[in-house]
């Protein structure tokens, strides 16, 4: 299912859990954007109250060769929607939508890339980024 909501990380009762591709995404990013000192602790500190998710594991492996095939239109047993035309997802959303798919998880993010995927691999729910 997509669905477009206002979230926070602060929700009580919300469990969230990070692929360690999106970690090192996250740190990426502090560095092309020049965060200063005091924002890089900020993410430092974030990071640290956040459960770290390996993709090293046999299923998260299966299900990111799955999640590219399907993504491609080529896997047999689960073919694209009519009139959904093939795409290429990136590399790391491949790691980060396989780990969800795995845990079960719902994943939340500002990419909409990941919207093909919902109700086949992955619950999905999208932040706008223009209302945080």
């Amino acid at each position: 299912m997509f669905v477009m909501k206002k979230f926070r990380l602060s929700e009580k009762g919300t469990l969230y859990l990070m692929s360690v591709v999106t970690e090192a995404e996250a740190r990426s990013l502090a560095y092309q954007l020049y965060w200063g000192d005091k924002k890089q602790e900020d993410l430092q500190n974030l990071l640290r109250k956040i459960p770290i998710a390996d993709i090293n594991h046999p299923s998260i492996i299966q299900a990111y060769a799955e999640i590219d095939a399907y993504s491609q239109g080529k896997l047999i047993n689960k073919p694209l929607p009519p009139k959904m035309t093939a795409r290429n997802l990136g590399k790391n959303d491949l790691w980060i939508a396989a780990t969800a798919s795995v845990l079960g998880l719902t994943l939340i993010s500002t990419d909409k890339d990941f919207k093909h995927l919902a109700g086949k691999f992955i619950s999905f729910e999208w932040i706008d980024p223009d209302q945080t």
